[in-house]
């Protein structure tokens, strides 16, 4: 069964910066987009990034365009998400998700909290 596990979640003052990681398993990871997407209290889930196949090609939500960053490493099947400046409307449970033949997967989450 797919998993997609997400860690490096926590607390940070605005201005700081934070590194999630998303560790992939069970399905051909090195073939297949993959995305990260964050829901905020009392919001709907919002899309913040995503990443090709290959890694050559990405994409951002103006929110967070020039402040965070996706790559992923397909030797070991892991997507990151390297985040600076952040503000606290970056408060928000972040997912790691893909969208196979089989379905979409979405992983657990981390929470992310952005806070003086």
């Amino acid at each position: 069964e797919v998993e997609l596990v997400e860690s490096g979640g926590g607390s940070v003052q605005p201005g700081g910066s934070l590194r999630l990681s998303c560790a992939a398993s069970e399905f051909a990871f090195s073939r297949f987009y993959m995305q990260w997407w964050r829901q905020a209290p009392g919001k709907a889930r919002e899309f913040v990034a995503k990443i090709s196949d290959d890694g050559a090609t990405t994409a951002y939500a103006a929110s967070v365009k020039g402040r965070f960053s996706i790559s992923r490493d397909n030797a070991k099947q892991m997507l990151y998400l390297q985040m600076n400046y952040l503000k606290p409307e970056d408060t928000a449970v972040y997912y790691c998700v893909t969208n196979i033949p089989s379905g979409e997967y979405w992983g657990q989450g981390t929470q992310v909290t952005v806070s003086s």
